[in-house]
């Protein structure tokens, strides 16, 4: 079971919260969890918690604080709308150094190497966290990656996708095959958001073999 802990911005007397789950023992590596437009809910403390399980030290930063504290939405309507509102008042930039500032975080305290894994939107934050930030990253079903793939990157990224994800056609999928070829880029007999357990979507065996697929990329890149 993980603690939230209070981080330290680079913005005058600010602060963002993070829920972290500690591993039993030394820590083998560091994941910042980069949440949906859900928020820091039930289900990424969750996902936080299987990081630790697996012997990494893992902080899912609430980077919607900067518009509202305290964000746990529902996989329902409301919840989507009021996400897709907070994301776009955020942006990109600023979401991507708050994850700077968790990863800085676990890399200080722990002495570990830093990876990011996210979701859906966070999926494009954890894009930009490889890319800007360094710091190697699984990228699960990022609708909003395109644009961003002829950066160069800084850090190896995974990316996931769902055949059936009508928000991520093939052609967005054959982009990254094209634009970073030298970056796995897998994609899985299932919808948007298949790695969720608390959705509709959920498709089990994806879920499974994209988070066997996750944890042998951190194995080697978190080494």
């Amino acid at each position: 079971m993980g603690q939230t802990v209070i981080l330290d911005t680079t913005r005058p007397s600010e602060s963002m919260d993070a829920y972290l789950a500690e591993p039993t023992g030394t820590p083998k590596g560091g994941i910042v969890v980069i949440q949906e437009i859900f928020g820091v809910n039930a289900h990424i403390r969750s996902v936080a918690d299987r990081y630790a399980a697996e012997g990494y030290v893992a902080i899912a930063p609430s980077l919607f604080d900067p518009v509202k504290k305290h964000v746990e939405l529902g996989y329902d309507q409301d919840g989507m709308t009021q996400g897709v509102k907070y994301i776009a008042e955020l942006g990109l930039l600023r979401p991507t150094q708050d994850v700077g500032i968790a990863a800085a975080l676990l890399a200080d305290r722990y002495g570990v190497k830093v990876g990011t894994v996210g979701y859906c939107w966070g999926g494009t934050v954890a894009l930009l966290a490889a890319l800007r930030l360094g710091l190697p990253s699984s990228s699960y079903y990022g609708a909003r990656n395109v644009p961003f793939l002829t950066e160069p990157a800084k850090a190896n990224v995974i990316f996931h996708f769902g055949e059936r994800d009508h928000s991520i056609p093939p052609e967005m999928i054959e982009k990254h095959h094209a634009l970073k070829p030298e970056m796995d880029t897998w994609v899985y007999p299932a919808d948007h958001g298949f790695n969720c357990d608390v959705r509709g979507s959920y498709d089990e065996p994806s879920a499974k073999l994209a988070w066997e697929r996750t944890l042998a990329f951190f194995a080697r890149e978190l080494a």
